[in-house]
């Protein structure tokens, strides 16, 4: 008995490393790419502005159809170094974090935060207003990171969760459409996206049946 638990722990650990140093190699792509793309869009802007001309054709505008290509590409691009450094170490924590158990999964719940919290942010931003920036994705994460605890009721979801609470609760000031600059929109389609993926990607526990009478 004491070797089968011993080969399971090894297992799991195994696994969780695994996961771990796949989350984390993810993550780091993911920002490589922003800062890669941030360096671009400054060299190919010809004057100084808080968007480049990559955050202008790019980025989520506001009911207009040419500005729904931003739900996709708007995660990727900043307004300025400034908003890329404010962001990076929230998403690499909360991204790892998030993709720590399950990377499959994790990359789902990219896809449908990006998609949820882009739609929202273009429905609800006023006209011709453009929108960028990774905080969509980290206030998703640190939705999908709560809710994940909340849903699936594995301890180490439940102990991250409440680490992440209580590190990050600060963050729900971002909720409040009273920032000046500041896509409250894409924050809060951003937590709920999270939610949303926490909910769709939870797991699912056998059906219990009643026994048969005799």
């Amino acid at each position: 008995m004491s070797d089968y638990s011993g080969s399971r722990f090894r297992r799991g650990a195994g696994a969780l490393l695994s996961g771990a140093v796949s989350a984390f190699i993810i993550v780091v792509a993911m920002l490589a790419v922003m800062w890669v793309v941030e360096i671009v869009d400054f060299l190919i802007t010809p004057y100084d502005t808080s968007f480049g001309l990559l955050d202008r054709q790019f980025g989520i505008v506001g009911w207009d159809g040419d500005g729904l290509i931003g739900i996709i590409f708007a995660p990727f691009l900043h307004g300025g170094f400034g908003h890329l450094m404010a962001n990076s170490v929230p998403l690499l924590i909360l991204g790892f974090l998030a993709g720590l158990r399950d990377v499959g999964k994790f990359l789902w719940a990219t896809v449908l935060i990006i998609f949820i919290g882009g739609l929202g942010t273009w429905l609800t931003t006023p006209i011709n207003v453009v929108t960028v920036g990774a905080s969509g994705l980290v206030f998703g994460y640190f939705g999908f990171i709560l809710a994940r605890g909340l849903f699936d009721r594995r301890l180490l979801d439940i102990a991250i969760a409440v680490g992440v609470g209580v590190a990050y609760w600060g963050i729900l000031a971002g909720l409040l459409p009273n920032q000046q600059g500041i896509s409250w929109q894409g924050h809060l389609f951003g937590l709920i996206g999270g939610v949303v993926a926490a909910w769709v990607l939870r797991r699912r526990r056998p059906a219990v049946t009643a026994p048969y009478p005799y």
